[in-house]
């Protein structure tokens, strides 16, 4: 089968177009057992308005809106084929009036072809984007049968809107671990950012320059690490950022404004470690939760997934910890870790076959 898709939940305007193909029997494929399905990318298109939003130091929902509204005709005609069997949209999480572009586009769209149309969860997409090939996805030499899944398998999601666990005990049946009770992942590396004075998205960033810094040189805090069930927070550790700063001169005695000094150039050293170190915080509580969870639930493997799976430290940290545990593990290539439309093709292809419906209205709090 053949799925168009499309994405709109945040700053990427996105439209692809995907092959699925399964190899399983009939009868599997009918109750939804899907053993070894593979998707290939035909074409995947991706607008990003990070330049458009990078003046405001995040997304504006309206702006957003804007051009994913002048984006998306464009974007179809790139693509430039009606020959698909399958429409599917995301429907949320996001920004509201993003995701309705989207979804009333797809709508008028399957109305005008006579095409089916489904909607599907950008979470759910995310996890799923390691079963992608246009490129091989990236896998643990001699610990994996191709991009396959031993089960049951513990799924980490980190992006800029959500830090979740979850535990799949095939493709299609998984629950909820936990998630974060504050700020995600994704953000909390943004606001870090923000106070080193660095611009947005503040994850690349982050991570540049803790290439040449000291993990070492700050003892921050790992939030919850040691506490029972796999919820996570990392607001304080966000603040204790800010006071280190504070401490040092760049902002006030309550940590609110900036001082005239940190309108000057923070140091460059000061920089490197501060962000080595928040970054080491971040990846040693993620690890250790996802490993105490496959401990617990006899996990087989851990797949990897959102825009923050694209951080190099943190596939390697992870990686390493399956390695020492005999655990298969598996993330995206690196095309297919921020949002994209191919993985949405991916998780409307399985809500499809498996008779799992969201309604095709925009849904800012859907969650796993």
């Amino acid at each position: 089968m053949r799925i168009l898709a499309i994405e709109t939940s945040c700053d990427e305007t996105s439209i692809a177009l995907v092959e699925a193909h399964l190899d399983c029997a009939p009868a599997r494929q009918a109750t939804g057992d899907l053993n070894a399905p593979k998707f290939q990318v035909l074409k995947n298109i991706v607008h990003s308005q990070i330049e458009i939003h990078k003046e405001w130091g995040g997304v504006v929902p309206n702006l957003a809106k804007r051009e994913h509204l002048k984006n998306l005709p464009i974007l179809f005609k790139e693509i430039g084929t009606e020959e698909f069997d399958l429409i599917a949209v995301t429907v949320g999480p996001g920004l509201e009036p993003a995701l309705w572009t989207g979804v009333t586009f797809a709508v008028e769209l399957g109305q005008k072809l006579n095409k089916p149309v489904i909607g599907a969860n950008h979470l759910e997409a995310h996890l799923y984007s390691f079963l992608l090939t246009s490129t091989p996805p990236t896998v643990i030499p001699g610990l994996t049968r191709d991009p396959i899944l031993d089960f049951p398998a513990i799924g980490l999601l980190v992006s800029g809107g959500h830090t979740i666990l979850a535990l799949f005990n095939s493709l299609t049946e998984f629950e909820k671990l936990g998630e974060t009770r504050d700020d995600a992942v994704g953000e909390v590396f943004d606001k870090v950012a923000r106070m080193l004075n660095r611009p947005y998205p503040g994850g690349p960033e982050i991570e540049a320059f803790a290439k040449d810094g000291d993990p070492k040189a700050f003892d921050l805090p790992r939030p919850m690490i040691n506490e029972f069930g796999y919820e996570f927070s990392f607001s304080g550790l966000k603040t204790s950022v800010l006071y280190l700063l504070r401490d040092q001169g760049y902002y006030n005695a309550d940590g609110l404004k900036p001082t005239s000094e940190s309108k000057k150039d923070i140091p460059l050293k000061l920089v490197q470690d501060l962000s080595a170190s928040f970054q080491s915080a971040v990846i040693d509580v993620l690890v250790k939760k996802t490993m105490r969870a496959t401990n617990e639930f006899g996990a087989m493997s851990v797949f990897l997934g959102g825009g923050v799976a694209a951080n190099q430290a943190l596939r390697q940290a992870l990686k390493e910890a399956c390695e020492r545990n005999g655990l298969q593990f598996v993330c995206p290539s690196m095309e297919f870790n921020t949002d994209n439309a191919a993985m949405i093709a991916v998780a409307g292809y399985i809500s499809h076959l498996t008779g799992r419906s969201y309604p095709l209205i925009a849904d800012s709090n859907l969650s796993l």
